[in-house]
């Protein structure tokens, strides 16, 4: 889709016709396409919602969303994984999960694919942990690292064997970042 080079309002930005790849508010009032994914990327972020949603929604701790837009903060992004705890995922009268998210993800998970900017997605981490996400991770499939983000510890580049903490968001989870990139090798 061809976006006139001008800054949109949020409400603008909403009133646009959904795409795909989705489209995506900057808190500038700019917007971009996110980019299509491809094997390794689309394997990672099937893994961690699996894995993320094995262990926790039995125990109604927390959901794992891919590809889910939350509205807050003035910006409308649509991060690889969003991890809500059960309690703060919005609902409809009825008890469905609500369309419209307008809360920050307790986690933001972006993996990083070949045509992207790493720096465009270490500010995107850093903008999301200053807005409310609790926890952000950068996967970096290119090089098998995480880097975490958490608006309360300091920054952690995490790499093999070491475990990837979903804090208080999932208490309990285990995951290292071998166990991550291991899901990319077809045994």
């Amino acid at each position: 889709m061809a976006i006139e080079q001008r800054s949109l309002t949020l409400d603008e930005f909403l009133a646009l016709p959904e795409e795909e790849p989705a489209l995506e508010l900057e808190p500038d009032g700019t917007v971009s396409q996110k980019v299509s994914p491809k094997g390794q990327h689309s394997t990672l972020q099937l893994a961690l919602c699996e894995h993320i949603n094995e262990f926790a929604r039995p125990q109604h701790l927390a959901l794992a969303f891919p590809e889910l837009r939350a509205v807050y903060a003035g910006a409308a992004y649509v991060p690889d994984v969003a991890v809500y705890r059960w309690h703060r995922i919005p609902r409809t009268s009825d008890g469905k999960v609500a369309n419209d998210f307008r809360e920050p993800p307790d986690i933001a998970i972006e993996i990083v694919s070949p045509e992207q900017s790493t720096n465009a997605l270490i500010r995107r981490s850093l903008w999301y942990v200053q807005h409310g996400v609790e926890i952000a991770l950068l996967v970096d499939p290119s090089d098998d690292s995480v880097i975490r983000w958490h608006a309360q510890d300091p920054t952690a580049v995490l790499r093999r064997a070491d475990g990837i903490s979903f804090g208080e968001v999932v208490p309990g989870l285990q995951l290292t970042v071998a166990e991550l990139f291991d899901v990319l090798y077809l045994r």
